[in-house]
């Protein structure tokens, strides 16, 4: 290759790193939205790089669009694996917790998304579903362009559309809780653990509350949701040794994050309703906690 030849390659190289580096916030999201794993939607960025990286850039009239529609090919190839392993999972399976800046919250809509709890709602639709709900939903992109990218037409992508809305109205949180209110329940909750006192412990807790623990079958944890207040409470009493309880962010939402000797032991999100705790999200697998270390950017 000559020296002119070599300077063209190189210019289409820096050009196709600095449009994904510029939409790589972005990619990562729409994959995480799907997936409900950092290290599956990593890797879903990773064959959108490749397949990136061999494409006439010239032929690319839209490379945000292009990215978006690659992605989401790639996250819909892994999500159908990802189901077949989450078949032989031990106990409940939660989504990997990302720790998040506070400012991510003030987006209502992407912080809603992101909760554990709207993430678990999404894992009730069909691959198909779920990636037309939040390419719509969420990224509020065309029908047109989410055709393109689930390999449907736009009059069956609009059909899938008014079915996963219908399905997730049905299951999504009740009511829309501001971040102040939800610190305020978590606060008393953080309050009423460190104390053990079981009084308050109750008046913050729902009566039908449910805890939901993944350990993964690496570390102890409940391998069937804890349902009703006075079985949630004596979980959470029995919380011993030395640990601490500090407040973050995870998911665009306020959580806990319990810690012993040092080292994140378990990640506690909520689902607040009315004032009161109505779900507990604890991940504890090891492998699923690398994402709280360092605040993960996103972006729509």
């Amino acid at each position: 290759m000559d020296e002119r030849s070599k300077g063209t390659a190189d210019g289409r190289m820096d050009a196709a790193t600095e449009a994904f580096i510029a939409h790589r916030n972005l990619l990562f999201t729409v994959a995480y939205e799907m997936l409900g794993s950092a290290a599956d939607a990593e890797d879903a960025l990773q064959e959108t790089w490749l397949r990136w990286t061999s494409v006439d850039l010239e032929t690319v009239r839209d490379p945000r669009a292009y990215l978006v529609r690659t992605t989401t090919r790639q996250a819909l190839t892994r999500l159908r694996s990802l189901r077949r392993r989450k078949e032989s999972y031990v106990g409940p399976w939660l989504p990997e917790p990302l720790l998040t800046a506070p400012d991510v919250a003030e987006d209502v809509e992407l912080a809603e998304s992101l909760s554990m709890a709207m993430l678990l709602v999404l894992e009730t639709l069909a691959p198909t579903e779920r990636a037309v709900f939040v390419l719509r939903e969420v990224f509020a992109l065309d029908y047109e362009e989410i055709a393109q990218a689930v390999g449907r037409n736009p009059d069956a992508v609009r059909q899938i559309a008014h079915r996963a809305r219908k399905h997730v109205a049905a299951r999504r949180p009740r009511d829309s809780v501001s971040p102040s209110d939800t610190r305020a329940a978590l606060r008393a909750f953080q309050q009423a653990v460190e104390t053990g006192d079981l009084r308050n412990l109750m008046d913050v807790l729902a009566p039908d509350v449910v805890l939901l623990t993944d350990g993964g079958g690496v570390v102890r944890a409940a391998l069937a949701p804890v349902v009703g207040a006075d079985r949630v409470a004596a979980v959470l009493a029995g919380i011993s040794g030395p640990a601490t309880l500090r407040p973050t962010h995870v998911n665009g939402r306020p959580a806990l994050v319990l810690g012993r000797a040092g080292e994140i032991d378990t990640v506690i999100a909520t689902r607040i309703d009315d004032g009161r705790v109505t779900g507990l999200y604890a991940v504890r697998n090891p492998e699923k906690l690398s994402r709280m270390t360092q605040e993960t950017l996103l972006h729509r």
